[in-house]
């Protein structure tokens, strides 16, 4: 039979009655009713006590009359109990029981003693160590700490030893309902849109309960609402607030407190509840059009107000913010528009109207009116059964009369006066009226600039501008002035226009020549040649000099070195009229030369022009001294030229050096009995010079004097073959070894001459030599087409660009140049002879 030996019996019965009504503990057999309260959560002491011994009893038992169960314990294990349970926050005067320690070893003698360990023995919980009955000795709080875990042993106290092995159990904390829900993050701020439909949600709150939440209901919250209705809801469970409202409007209410209660117990009688604020501000959406407080407005505009600048400002008002109240205003009325624009103000969100491209005339419409019209730039769609977010009214601009300045006809004047003209000359004139309806006289002055000379003036009541000084075109062709127009009746309305005038030409300048420069003539020039070309230059306008002529001056006689061509384009060529000027004979020449332009009336000047003669570059076009191009192409310092001139020097020693090292080379000698001209040498080097006839002297084969008779000339021009009757020396050079030939000279004649020339000639050496002569022959219908024979008659062909061909055919030029300069020079001595 199981007992329970409990002092707290009856508080323990009526702790078992209500956890017995929680969880609907039904009584069955001891092990299946144990079972369920395990399960379900409810446990007493008095129930450990029974789980405990249920635990430990064995499986074979018996049922008795009165429905008691026997319990038959196994012999190995002694101990009934296995978990015990404490009521946190205990109040009571005296010590909370807790549960019993019972070996089945223990006789009720005292032989046996109870020991306890663990977390809390000794200080919490306390052990009767003869009867085993334990006790909690300090109020407990689940909440910060659920679980004790102790060890049990039972000692003989004969033997000292134990009866049981060590074993360990579990004191639980059991919970009560002593924390009330709270909101740890509270008071809380939200927002939602204005119009909303009803349910829509806001927010939701969560709060949080100490209590265990697996025993009965201390931690189950439900939510309601405090303070904060109609206008919003919360779900009980969930904690959501909702908009319990429809078309709840901004502009009539804008914020709400809504008090939000978290209730444990479920809601019950009893429980425990916390509470939090949550703030809402309904948001605002473009539920409101503008409305103008008015529908007629009226303006009164000066006349003078100026373009673009504000004339007058309308107002539309909208409950709305932010974006929502963004307003556009326009002018509906063509007439209005065309005269005036309308802006918005950011700031002020107002109308601004400004006037457009036009200024206003009292005298010709003293009336404006304006169709104006506001609307919203952001629309709702979801909003659209409202109606229409727009609104317009009528806006009337009385246009004002005041005293306006003068008006000029004209924008700007442009006028024209000719150079020199006399002082006096009227330039043109300036008209300005009064636009107001007074008409009063006007009065003309010219601004004054103490940084400008004076140069026109102005008639005061005509506006007639008249030169004051002479102009010159060429030194001011274009005066800028500033014309000042005054009412006669208040000088203080001043308006200004500006007049450029335009000094027209006359031919008042003599044309120059354009070259200040010497005019280089080189040694090799060639009568014929163009030295230079030169223009002119003229100060007028080109309608005054646009051609020029050139002359050199009349009643100076012809000169005999140059002579001047008009090349009828306003230039004229430097002409040589001799060839061959030599610096050393004279360096300068100076040319008078007369230039006229076309204008009216016509002008003219005589400039003297300086030609220098100069040894000229050959094989370039470009006309510079030697001795100038050199200095100007070297441009180097003296350090650099003795450098040079070093490094000149070391060239030259390493050259005589080497030569002199191959000169002292010896060769050998090939020695024979033979004929010495029948020898044949053979060099393998380039221009030995002198090694070359080391094999033999060959100064004793010549004959001196045979060769100074027989010698030709070198350096003097072939003469042509021509007939005997013809034929004759150029300029005195004659070679006496040329032969005359007929035209009925047979070829194989003249050959036979050339040889017997060749063998009686000493001064060669006596070495076999092939001499080949070419005849184009004789005979032929068309006649010969050699240039051989023709340097008697005179050419047409021009052989000065030879001077252009470079130094290769220098020596080319000056043969082929002299027929030519004999021939002009023939040419000019018979002119002068005809003009003296």
């Amino acid at each position: 039979m199981l007992r329970v030996n409990d002092i707290h019996f009856w508080g323990d019965i009526l702790n078992d009655i209500h956890c017995h009504l929680s969880c609907h503990f039904t009584s069955f057999r001891v092990k299946e009713n144990m079972t369920k309260m395990v399960k379900s959560g409810c446990h007493t002491p008095h129930q450990a006590k029974i789980i405990s011994r249920s635990h430990n009893a064995t499986h074979n038992h018996n049922q008795t009359k009165d429905g008691e169960t026997e319990v038959h314990h196994r012999p190995k294990r002694g101990w009934i109990w296995n978990q015990f349970f404490v009521l946190e926050e205990h109040i009571g005067p005296d010590a909370q029981y807790v549960g019993k320690l019972h070996s089945n070893s223990d006789k009720g003698d005292g032989s046996v003693r109870y020991i306890l360990s663990g977390e809390g023995a000794g200080s919490i919980f306390i052990i009767n160590e003869v009867t085993g009955d334990i006790h909690a000795t300090k109020s407990l709080d689940r909440e910060k700490k659920s679980h004790y875990v102790l060890h049990a042993q039972a000692i003989d106290l004969n033997t000292n030893k134990p009866l049981e092995p060590e074993s360990e159990f579990i004191i639980k904390v059991q919970d009560i309902n002593d924390n009330a829900p709270k909101f740890p993050d509270g008071p809380f701020v939200t927002s939602v849109p204005e119009m909303s439909e009803i349910g829509t949600s806001v927010f939701q709150v969560t709060a949080t309960d100490a209590d265990d939440p697996t025993y009965g209901n201390s931690a189950r919250v439900v939510y309601s609402v405090l303070h904060g209705q109609p206008y919003f809801s919360v779900d009980p469970k969930s904690g959501i607030i909702r908009t319990a409202l429809a078309d709840m409007d901004r502009e009539a209410r804008e914020h709400y407190s809504v008090v939000i209660q978290a209730k444990d117990m479920a809601g019950q009688v009893g429980g425990l509840s916390g509470s939090t604020t949550v703030n809402i501000t309904l948001t605002d959406v473009n539920d409101n059009p503008p409305k103008f407080p008015q529908k007629n407005y009226q303006v009164f505009v000066p006349e003078s107000a100026q373009v673009g600048k504000p004339v007058g400002k309308i107002k539309a008002n909208d409950e709305d913010i932010g974006i929502n109240a963004e307003i556009k205003y326009s002018i509906l009325n063509p007439e209005g528009a065309g005269m005036f624009s309308i802006s918005t103000d950011k700031d002020t969100r107002e109308g601004v109207i400004t006037l457009r491209k036009v200024l206003l005339s009292f005298l010709l419409k003293k009336h404006y009116s304006l169709h104006i019209a506001a609307e919203n730039t952001h629309l709702d769609p979801h909003l659209s059964y409202l109606g229409s977010f727009k609104d317009d009214a009528t806006l009337k601009i009385t246009v004002g009369d005041v005293d306006e300045p003068p008006v000029f006809s004209m924008d700007y004047y442009i006028m024209e006066v000719y150079e020199n003209a006399k002082v006096g000359t009227e330039v043109g004139a300036v008209t300005a009226r009064d636009p107001d309806s007074k008409n009063s006289p006007v009065r003309y002055f010219i601004e004054r600039r103490e940084d400008k000379e004076v140069y026109f003036d102005i008639e005061s009541i005509s506006g007639v501008i008249r030169t004051t000084q002479l102009l010159d075109r060429e030194d001011t062709p274009w005066h800028n002035i500033t014309v000042m127009a005054t009412e006669e009746d208040n000088p203080s309305l001043q308006s200004h226009v500006p007049v450029t005038v335009q000094v027209l030409d006359v031919n008042d300048n003599p044309p120059m020549i354009n070259t200040e420069d010497e005019i280089i003539i080189c040694e090799s020039t060639r009568a014929g040649q163009v030295i230079q070309t030169i223009t002119a230059v003229d100060k007028d306008d080109f309608a005054n000099g646009k051609g020029f002529s050139f002359s050199f001056p009349g009643g100076v006689p012809a000169n005999p070195n140059f002579t001047i061509k008009d090349n009828e384009d306003s230039t004229a060529s430097i002409i040589a009229r001799r060839r061959r000027f030599h610096r050393l004979t004279q360096e300068l020449y100076e040319l008078p030369v007369v230039v006229w332009d076309d204008g009216e009336p016509v002008l003219s000047s005589t400039s003297t022009l300086v030609l220098r003669v100069c040894s000229c570059q050959r094989g370039t076009r470009l006309k510079i001294c030697q001795g100038e191009a050199f200095l100007s192409s070297a441009g180097l310092s003296t350090g650099a030229l003795i450098a040079i001139l070093l490094c000149v020097l070391i060239l030259l020693a390493i050259v005589i050096l080497f030569i002199t090292l191959r000169r002292s080379k010896k060769e050998p000698l090939i020695i024979s009995e033979e004929d010495i001209r029948e020898n044949v040498v053979t060099y393998d080097d380039e221009g030995g010079g002198e090694e070359d006839t080391e094999a033999f002297d060959i100064i004793a084969l010549r004959n001196p004097a045979a060769a100074e008779e027989l010698k030709f000339r070198r350096d003097v021009r072939p003469e042509c073959i021509r007939p005997r009757s013809s034929r004759r020396p150029a300029r005195g050079h004659h070679s006496p070894s040329s032969l005359d030939i007929d035209e009925e000279m047979d070829i194989g004649e003249f050959i036979k001459q050339r040889v017997a020339e060749a063998d009686q000639d000493t001064s060669v050496p006596p070495y076999d030599s092939l001499q080949t002569y070419a005849y184009e022959g004789q005979g032929s219908p068309a006649g010969s087409i050699s240039s051989l024979g023709s340097t008697g008659a005179h050419s047409e062909l021009d052989y000065n660009s030879m001077d252009d061909w470079g130094p290769k055919f220098e020596k080319i030029a000056e043969l082929y140049g002299e027929e030519v300069e004999t021939a002009s020079e023939s040419t000019e001595k018979a002119e002068s002879e005809k003009q003296t």
